[in-house]
C-alpha cells in the first residue's frame, strides 16, 4: 500500500467530517469536538487551522484514497503532532507511515504529543515515530464527557 501526504483540499473536508463521526474512533480519540456531528463547528474549525501561519495540515493518502489527516501546530518550542486515520484504515501501518513522513517535513525539534492513556494503539504509532513518555496529565475528553488519564510524549529533546 502506497502512503503518501499531501496539502489538504477543499473536497477532503467532507471526508474528514465522515472520519471525526465514526462513534468507536470519536471514543478513542477522546480529545475530540464538543459535538462532533456539529457541521458549521467544523467547517469553522478547519478554515482557522488552514489560515493559521506555521500549521502544516496534511492529507493522508493510502492507494490515492484518502485515509485521514496530520498535522503540526502550535507555537515554536511547543509544537504538538495530531493525526486521524479512518477506522477502516487501523492497523495497517498507515499512522505510522503517515506521522514518519509528517516529521520528516518537519524537522523542528523538539515535537510533543498527547495521547488518551487507554489508547495503545496511537500510543504504538507515536513510540514507533520516536516519541517517548514524558509525563502524565488529566484533562476532559468531550469524547467521554469526564476527566480521564492522558500521556505526554516528546520527540527531540
Amino acid at each position: 500500500m502506497e502512503i503518501a501526504l499531501r496539502p489538504v483540499h477543499d473536497s477532503d473536508l467532507p471526508v474528514f467530517f465522515r472520519q471525526t463521526n465514526d462513534p468507536e474512533s470519536v471514543r478513542m480519540a477522546a480529545f475530540t469536538a464538543k459535538d462532533p456531528a456539529d457541521r458549521d463547528a467544523f467547517d469553522a474549525h478547519w478554515k482557522r487551522i488552514r489560515a493559521l501561519p506555521g500549521v502544516v495540515n496534511r492529507t493522508v493518502l493510502a492507494d490515492g484514497d484518502v485515509v485521514g489527516s496530520a498535522a503540526v501546530y502550535g507555537e515554536p518550542g511547543e509544537r504538538e503532532v495530531t493525526y486521524w486515520i479512518d477506522r477502516a484504515y487501523w492497523g495497517k501501518g498507515i499512522a505510522t507511515a503517515a506521522l514518519r513522513d509528517l516529521l520528516a517535513e518537519v524537522p523542528e525539534r523538539p515535537l510533543y504529543a498527547r495521547v488518551a492513556a487507554d489508547n495503545a494503539g496511537s500510543r504504538r504509532v507515536l513510540e514507533k515515530c520516536g516519541f517517548r513518555v514524558t509525563g502524565h496529565d488529566r484533562g476532559f475528553a468531550n469524547a467521554r464527557g469526564e476527566e480521564i488519564d492522558e500521556l505526554l510524549l516528546t520527540l527531540g529533546s
